[in-house]
């Protein structure tokens, strides 16, 4: 049993609210395409993919916190933000500037006009990789009886971000672009976001031991709120 309930369910909140800021984030500033040069590879990405990894990092905390159950509740949450963040976009496009606004219709609308299909293709693929992750995470788990948490952590993640990935390009440029230039922008995105799932390993572990001493929790023990 956790030692501090009250601090737990705090945590489970804080965690939830990382996790729909960041998400929403990723759909507002998805529109701009980025190039990041690590020196061995050049990778050419949406900008919505730099917060994008903290939302898998989140969803496996939770899960190896909380359990399954509690984590799909935040997915959810997460995924009806942002159908009311797009309903808001969409109704703030319905009303004209009037004269002297600092952000006029033209500017509006250059930054938002795309972001609908952007948000939409995200809540889509997002619902996907989000509930296959949670699986594969719990089903890695069971597997190694709550032990090496790397396998389960990096695994779920890789497959996951694979899916969400080909999900929002397919749905954002097929019709638009090339194939090779899709399949590039979905290797970019998906290596990128591999090298952030292999770097986050270390910021899980640190997480989890922390909260394995101060909640007094055994190996592969959960959380219940």
């Amino acid at each position: 049993m956790a030692k501090n309930q009250v601090f737990a369910e705090r945590l489970y909140y804080i965690l939830g609210a990382l996790f729909i800021a960041a998400l929403i984030t990723c759909n507002l500033i998805a529109n701009k395409f980025i190039s990041i040069d690590l020196g061995f590879k050049t990778f050419v990405i949406s900008a919505g993919v730099l917060p994008y990894p903290l939302t898998f990092l989140i969803t496996d905390i939770l899960s190896e916190l909380y359990g399954r159950k509690r984590t799909t509740h935040v997915v959810l949450s997460g995924l009806f933000a942002s159908a009311f963040v797009l309903f808001i976009l969409w109704l703030g496009a319905q009303f004209p500037a009037i004269d002297g606004s600092p952000v006029d219709d033209e500017t509006f609308n250059s930054v938002f006009q795309n972001a609908w299909r952007v948000i939409a293709a995200s809540m889509f693929a997002y619902l996907a990789a989000q509930l296959v992750d949670v699986r594969l995470f719990h089903f890695w788990k069971g597997l190694t009886k709550g032990r090496m948490l790397w396998v389960r952590n990096n695994f779920s993640t890789i497959v996951s971000q694979l899916i969400d990935t080909t999900l929002v390009v397919f749905v954002l440029f097929v019709g638009v672009e090339s194939t090779e230039t899709m399949t590039g922008y979905i290797m970019d995105g998906w290596l990128f976001k591999v090298l952030c799932a292999l770097l986050d390993t270390v910021l899980i572990y640190a997480f989890m031991a922390w909260a394995r001493r101060f909640f007094g929790l055994r190996l592969g023990q959960e959380i219940r709120l």
